[in-house]
């Protein structure tokens, strides 16, 4: 007995339920003979379930067409070829696994609680021998493509089939039939060949020839679209075949007919409605994607389609085809024959994993099932001289053969031609990857997020640059540490601080001797001069080459007092010693001038550094300047502005005029200038000679270098690398840093450090992300990807580090990402097929 079971959805979706859920189950002349209700609850898991599975499954069967190129296409026919050991076993049992997550989901949903009722019923009323129409009834996109035969109910009923039907559907009009007594009654078939680029469509027309010998085939091999229209108005059809590339735009079918056409069924509507009305029941699309097909034809009232759910390989849409045929045509119903041959696909899921899932009936519940009989059960209605007939049959024989012999002339210029464009898309796919994943990095580089990556990069290339420089030779640092204090307690001095004003007086007065260039007193004087040394303050005074510090208010930074300048030192040769640190405390940076807050005690503008710079430089006659891109321009040398988005600053604060600093490349960051202690120079420890030549001209910076609080101390790009009694640099060595760093890029033409606009470090890193995406397009064995990725991440650091060299920064962390980013994702989105042999494989799309 045949029962026929019609399950309703109704209203819902997997993320909320559904409220209620009807059952009918009837047979072939009532369709509606019980009725029940139950409810589905929720399943979000299954659509994350399904979407996974889905992409995995889509660049499980579209791998080999991304890794081909330009050259291996042109080296093969019509088909694409997979060395076996170019492959990998992951993307296979990543497919497996999603299935059976897939699977387990769905029963758990379907054996829930909520619709056991159903469940029940279904069970109660039908029996394992029977033959059963299962329908699903459901306009939802993701349902319609859910497998559910997976469904263990299923398992207890191996004569039931599954198909799905749209929430709405009618009885098509139908024409009058009018059949001529001496006219042949055979079943009658319109097979489509479309565009069949890169697919092997032969052995269908093979199947329908061999297998449909007592039917009535008419053989359309890439035709326009007013041939086939044509054909649907004239003739009247029992079954549409096509074969070719399909493929589904927003939930759309469209059919490839040649090479050129690309159609929707929308465009055939009327010729589709003309000869369903006529007796069309079946239509069989052997392609890809078939559902969006079969709901435009559920829309005009076809008795059944049969579509595949998803992309299909080649050698299963044939022997599906092959099995269904078969089994059809021998007179079994067309739900057994669709399930027969569809289980029958098991045997190739080893190399073709959920083959079994992707046929797929899509029926009209207001239609019966079409039966196949030799006899023709269905009568013709157009009235057609069997004589006319046999001429047209003869003639579209002959049209045929003419068609295949002109073709076989054409191939080898055709083939050339498809499989150019073939590498086009390619090339276009692996361009669009490229796109997205350099502007993906670029996009979390703005947002700051990439920053702390490329400062460790910048500190890493300052580390391995050659220390093959010398100490600045127009410098001189004066030392104060612990001995230097001690021996001013024991000359029992008045101590305030490091530095007393006894010490000071007599440094100064010795210092006078040597005529130095000038004085940069790097020590905090926020006090008194002591009145036992008045000719101190007319020194500090009236000496126009020492220059003193004081320290701005920074809220942000922890000092919000700031600390105030000194007495008797005029405005003009007061100094802000302030440093700007990055996050991680590494100073990178050198502040030339600021604008101090109203409030804050040090009302200086310029930087320590920067003034005793421009002192030395203006005794040789060199100006500074603020050119017209508003940089500051010492003689010829400009010193460009740190920015807020600067190479591998994003977001940073710029405030001020901040520029980087070119670290001088020494063994030690303490030996940037000779050096001596305050003791030695107050106890005439050193040859006058000697010490005459150490000032004479020189920049003498007086500075502490005692660890007793408040340190004075900074980390910088060395101190990663550096041992741990120089990961700590004294700040007067920073401020020597600094004046050496302006002095050799005016003097001697040392380079600044420079870097990329914006939209140049953009071109940069697309470029080797598309590095990536090629590498990944163009080479095979994963071993060897993985090499090519690595000498090509060589290539970028020998280059980076090279133009580093030459003060240039350039961005290295992002480039880095962008290539292996891309190239993994080319990877994901294509994984190798996995087979145990050479093989062939055809996609169907």
């Amino acid at each position: 007995m045949n029962r026929l079971v019609v399950l309703n959805l109704g209203q819902g979706n997997l993320y909320e339920g559904f409220p209620v859920v009807t059952a009918y189950i009837g047979e072939a002349d009532n369709l509606y003979q019980m009725k029940f209700s139950a409810n589905l609850p929720a399943a979000r898991e299954i659509p994350e379930l399904y979407h996974h599975w889905k992409s995995l499954y889509s660049a499980f069967y579209y791998r080999p067409f991304l890794r081909l190129g330009v050259q291996e296409i042109e080296e093969i026919d019509d088909t694409f070829e997979i060395e076996e050991d170019t492959v990998t076993n992951i993307s296979e049992v990543e497919i497996k696994q999603l299935c059976e997550q897939l699977y387990n989901c769905l029963n758990l949903w379907l054996n829930s609680v909520e619709f056991r009722k159903i469940e029940q019923q279904l069970r109660t009323h039908l029996k394992p021998s029977e033959e059963i129409r299962f329908i699903v009834e459901t306009n939802d996109n993701l349902l319609r493509r859910l497998p559910w035969h997976v469904w263990n109910w299923f398992d207890d009923y191996p004569r039931a089939e599954l198909a799905l039907s749209a929430s709405e559907y009618q009885q098509p009009q139908k024409f009058p039939k009018n059949i001529p007594k001496n006219q042949k009654s055979s079943m009658r078939i319109l097979a489509i060949f479309g565009n069949s680029q890169e697919i092997d469509i032969s052995q269908d027309r093979i199947f329908l020839e061999n297998l449909l010998t007592g039917a009535e085939i008419q053989f359309l091999v890439e035709p326009r679209l007013d041939e086939l229209n044509n054909q649907l108005w004239q003739q009247g059809w029992d079954i549409l075949f096509f074969a070719g590339h399909s493929c589904c735009t927003q939930e759309k079918g469209c059919l490839q007919l040649n090479q050129t056409d690309i159609i929707t069924l929308d465009q055939l509507k009327y010729g589709l409605k003309q000869a369903i009305s006529r007796g069309l029941r079946l239509a069989i699309f052997n392609s890809c994607d078939g559902l969006g097909l079969a709901q435009q034809l559920q829309e005009l009232h076809i008795s059944q389609v049969i579509v595949m759910r998803e992309p299909v390989p080649n050698v299963i849409a044939q022997k599906f085809l092959k099995y269904f045929l078969t089994e059809f045509s021998q007179g079994q119903s067309l739900y057994t024959a669709v399930r027969s041959a569809r289980e029958r696909l098991q045997g190739l899921e080893r190399e073709y994993p959920c083959a079994t899932w992707l046929p797929v009936i899509c029926q009209n519940p207001a239609e019966p099932p079409m039966i196949w009989n030799r006899e023709r059960q269905t009568e013709r209605v157009d009235k057609v001289d069997s004589s006319v007939a046999v001429s047209e049959t003869k003639q579209r024989s002959r049209s045929y053969e003419s068609n295949t012999l002109s073709g076989t002339i054409k191939q080898k210029l055709l083939d050339r031609h498809r499989f150019v464009v073939a590498a086009t898309r390619r090339l276009l796919t692996v361009l669009l990857a490229s796109v997205l994943v350099a502007s993906s990095i670029m996009g979390l580089r703005h947002l700051g997020i990439l920053q702390p990556w490329e400062l460790h990069s910048y500190d890493y290339l300052i580390h391995l640059r050659p220390a093959d420089e010398k100490p600045d030779p127009r410098l001189l640092i004066i030392t104060i540490d612990e001995a230097d204090i001690q021996y001013q307690i024991n000359k029992k001095m008045n101590m305030r601080w490091s530095l007393s004003d006894q010490a000071l007086s007599q440094l100064l007065q010795k210092l006078e001797q040597y005529q130095p260039a000038a004085i940069g007193i790097d020590i905090y004087r926020d006090f008194p001069i002591d009145s036992n040394y008045p000719e101190l303050g007319e020194v500090l005074q009236q000496d126009k080459r020492i220059f003193t510090v004081c320290k701005v208010s920074a809220p942000d930074d922890g000092a919000p007092l700031g600390v105030p300048s000194p007495s008797k030192v005029p405005r003009e040769r007061i100094s802000f010693s302030d440093f700007v640190a990055d996050a991680d405390r590494v100073l990178r940076r050198q502040l030339v001038q600021l604008t101090p807050p109203l409030e804050s005690p040090c009302a200086a503008e310029y930087a320590f550094s920067f003034q005793l710079a421009q002192h030395y430089l203006n005794a040789q006659g060199i100006k500074w300047d603020i050119n017209s891109e508003k940089n500051l321009q010492i003689g010829n040398t400009v010193f460009r502005r740190l920015q807020s988005h600067t190479s591998g600053y994003q977001g940073v604060d710029a405030s001020g005029y901040q520029i980087l600093l070119n670290y001088r490349s020494l063994p030690s960051l303490l030996k940037i200038a000779e050096k001596i202690s305050l003791k030695e120079l107050l106890n005439d420890e050193i040859i006058p000679e000697l010490l005459h030549k150490s000032v004479k001209n020189r920049i003498v910076l007086i500075g502490v270098t005692a660890s007793s609080p408040p340190p004075d101390d900074w980390e910088t790009p060395y101190t990663a690398y550096a041992s741990d009694q120089q990961k700590q640099t004294p700040g007067v060595f920073l401020q020597a840093q600094m004046v050496s760093h302006i002095l050799s890029a005016v003097l001697d033409g040392r380079p600044l450090m420079w870097w990329w606009s914006q939209w140049f470090e953009v071109w940069w890193v697309w470029g080797w992300s598309l590095v990536g995406g090629i590498i990944s397009w163009r080479i095979l064995q994963p071993l060897h990807i993985g090499l090519a990725i690595v000498i090509a991440l060589l290539t970028l650091f020998s280059i980076c580090f090279g133009i580093f060299t030459q003060a240039g920064w350039i961005p290295l962390v992002p480039s880095t990402l962008a290539l292996v980013s891309c190239a993994v994702v080319l990877s994901i989105l294509a994984p190798t097929h996995v087979s145990n042999s050479k093989k062939r494989w055809n996609s169907r799309i």
